[in-house]
């Protein structure tokens, strides 16, 4: 086993000196109530609440120092236990993730690793009892400091509690895939390490960390370290006795350990297919840890953290994720925030699905009246009802309390009469996608709004320019593309058209950023950037289909970029007959560059299933009467074919949207894929991929980044 103490990590510490933030560890000693004295360490970065506490190199080590310290101590028998915290609302926020993407080499990456647990070992190790008090935010390093305690209490309002590595392209390296399931069971550790970071990074609330079995006890937020330091001192004197009900037996470990693990491989393969890498190590640490010791289970994480930590994936996972924590906070052209106008009452043109979901998502967010309307009084009431349902069933799971939504109800009104939007400050159409009928509803609501009202449209390939061609004032006019299901997905594409002026953009970020969705500014150009690019997707994958290819392979050659869904999975979710629509506007405006496929019409208008899946939801084939409908060549081409093509055709569109300066950069473009249609993670986004593929060499002999993002050594 690996003797952590004869490592030196002085050369760790040099690849980040100057650019880590430190946390530091402050000590003091607390007299508790039996006369035995508990040391206290509080991690504390100094910084106010905007800056959560992490754990870098310089930190660990003075961390090290202080339980060195304290080992002694307690050996002379001045202290009687060591209890970590954290600052006010944080415990720590893991590592600093900005800088461990810059990783020189595999042997640091390893490092990092050791560090880790020889640090955050020493807390079980120390001669006496060691207690960790949750007292806010921890996620990554900061559980497993929980983790390494012997003991955990848990602040109730403490706001999120994960390992969300995974999610990043790497894995619990400090403990975690060892401790964790050794100490709440293989489903529970399988839901928090592997479920949760998949489902969009889920979190967990204070009372769903203590229920799994993270923590031991959990307390009220009003007094919290009081009450943790009562409960310790009960520890120490024996008149508190812990339960672990979670805690994994014999019979588990021999019986359910390895049925769900898996269970948990099939289902990913079944959701994510075999790409990423993170999933499956964390895989086989979770498994591997029923048995074997504690030393042998970290020895396991440091390798697998430093292959991941130093590979392509995590390095493409940090670029992703610094687009979606810095980047889309900071949108690229917006306009000042002063020049925003203030929005108080919202009109919605039409009262469908779409129309619904846009009342329910501004009235939640904004808390302001809204209004919807409809061609007549039977659509108005239905959509009325739809929005009241689902405010009620927000009720009913515990996301609102009864006063919410009432005040929710009492907001939402509905009208056949245009003239009810006179006060409106921000009027949304979500009618057909067809120009004619979008000119005609503004035409007819523009009469009755004040001149300083904004009217935004949710097309979703139509050019904005034309929308507002017949508009009194075109300069109000801005484009707010919403992404299906509305309340779920994260990014809205805020489209300038040439007339729109800055307080209207302005307006259209502020309001994007109350209803907590990432905005991209794109300009005025068809498809703007999601939809122009699924549509070359798509269009190849029609014409693969068109030559006479399986829809099976066509389905299964995207898989190495490690898409949510197929091209045929992905058209069905959209609707065949929105993807027809699409095709043909990508189509009309660029028929050089754009297929045309027949047979997509032809399924289009089917009206009934188009296509059969499995139990995953994952197409597997055509149904007999869509064979049937559409007429197919004898030319079937290849899995890699069909890849090399849409990886070529995706970098030669995505060079000529920069060049027509659609959006500022090549990160606005993946900001766009990763949020607006799924882009993974571990591949962050199209661009970085493309590169790494060769396929920007290929389509237009250069790259898009410079250097290439890849990992160490590629």
């Amino acid at each position: 086993m690996t003797d952590y103490s004869k490592i030196d990590f002085s050369d760790l510490a040099a690849a980040f000196e100057g650019d880590e933030v430190v946390t530091h560890s402050y000590v003091r000693d607390i007299r508790l109530a039996s006369g035995k004295t508990l040391a206290l360490i509080t991690l504390d970065n100094g910084r106010d609440h905007t800056r959560p506490s992490t754990l870098g190199p310089v930190t660990l080590l003075e961390l090290n120092e202080k339980l060195d310290e304290l080992k002694v101590r307690a050996a002379a028998g001045e202290i009687q236990a060591v209890a970590i915290t954290g600052k006010p609302y944080f415990l720590a926020a893991g590592a600093d993730l900005s800088k461990v993407g810059e990783v020189p080499s595999r042997d640091i990456a390893l490092k990092m690793g050791q560090l880790g647990h020889f640090v955050l070992g020493k807390l079980g190790e120390l001669g006496v009892p060691s207690f960790c008090f949750i007292n806010g935010l921890a996620l990554g390093g900061g559980v497993e400091i929980a983790l390494n305690s012997d003991y955990r209490t848990l602040d109730a309002s403490a706001p999120a509690i994960a390992l969300p590595e995974v999610f990043l392209g790497i894995i619990p390296g400090w403990g975690g895939a060892y401790l964790l399931p050794n100490l709440i069971g293989i489903e529970n550790a399988l839901k928090v390490v592997v479920e949760n970071p998949l489902k969009n990074n889920r979190m967990l609330k204070a009372k769903e960390a203590f229920d799994l079995g993270i923590a031991d006890v959990m307390f009220a937020p009003v007094n919290f370290l009081e009450d943790s330091l009562k409960w310790a001192d009960g520890v120490l004197s024996g008149s508190v006795n812990v339960k672990r009900p979670n805690q994994p037996g014999k019979l588990e470990k021999l019986a359910k350990w390895d049925v769900a693990i898996s269970i948990a491989r099939k289902a990913i393969e079944g959701k994510l297919g075999t790409t990423a890498k993170s999933p499956y190590r964390a895989l086989d640490l979770l498994k591997a840890a029923k048995s074997g010791t504690k030393a042998e289970g970290f020895e396991r994480e440091d390798e697998a953290l430093a292959d991941l930590v130093s590979g392509d994936q995590f390095v493409a996972s940090i670029y992703a994720f610094n687009l979606v924590q810095k980047r889309a906070k900071r949108p690229a052209g917006a306009p000042d925030k002063s020049l925003a106008r203030k929005v108080t009452k919202v009109g919605i043109i039409g009262a469908g699905l779409m129309a619904s979901q846009f009342a329910l998502l501004f009235v939640r967010r904004l808390q302001v009246p809204v209004v919807i309307t409809d061609l007549d009084q039977a659509r108005v009431d239905k959509g009325l009802a739809y929005i009241t349902d689902e405010i009620g069933k927000l009720e009913q799971k515990g996301r609102i309390d009864a006063d919410e939504a009432n005040r929710l109800r009492a907001l939402v009104s509905g009208t056949t009469d245009k003239a009810d939007f006179a006060d409106c400050d921000w009027v949304i159409e979500a009618v057909f996608e067809d120009l004619a009928v979008k000119q005609q509803v503004f035409a007819e609501v523009e009469p009755h709004l004040s001149e300083t009202a904004i009217l935004a449209t949710n097309t979703s390939s139509l050019s904005v320019e034309q929308i507002g061609a017949n508009l009194a004032h075109p300069e109000r006019l801005v484009g707010f593309h919403f992404f299906n299901p509305v309340a779920v997905m994260p990014l809205l594409e805020i489209v300038k058209a040439p007339k729109t002026d800055d307080e209207t953009l302005a307006t259209a970020f502020a309001t994007a950023a109350k209803l907590r969705k990432s905005a991209v500014l794109t300009a005025d150009a068809p498809g703007f950037v999601v939809n122009r690019l699924l549509a070359k997707v798509m269009g190849e994958a029609a014409r693969a289909v068109d030559e006479g290819t399986p829809v099976p392979v066509v389905e299964k050659a995207l898989a190495p970029i490690g898409l949510p869904m197929g091209p045929f999975e992905l058209i069905d979710l959209v609707g065949w007959a929105v993807a027809a629509h699409v095709q043909d506007t990508m189509v009309r405006e660029f028929p050089e560059r754009f297929y045309s496929s027949e047979n997509l019409h032809a399924l289009a208008k089917l009206g009934g299933p188009v296509v059969e899946k499995d139990k995953h939801g994952k197409v597997t084939d055509l149904t007999k009467d869509a064979k049937k409908a559409i007429t197919v060549g004898k030319t079937p081409v290849d899995e890699a074919t069909i890849l090399r093509r849409v990886e070529d055709e995706l970098a030669r569109e995505i060079k000529l949207m920069l060049d027509e300066q659609v959006v500022a950069a090549a990160e606005d473009i993946d900001l766009c894929l990763v949020l607006g249609a799924g882009w993974p993670f571990q591949a962050g986004g199209a661009t970085p991929y493309l590169d790494r593929v060769g396929a920007s060499e290929r389509a237009f002999g250069d790259t898009f980044h410079h250097p290439v993002i890849r990992g160490v050594g590629a």
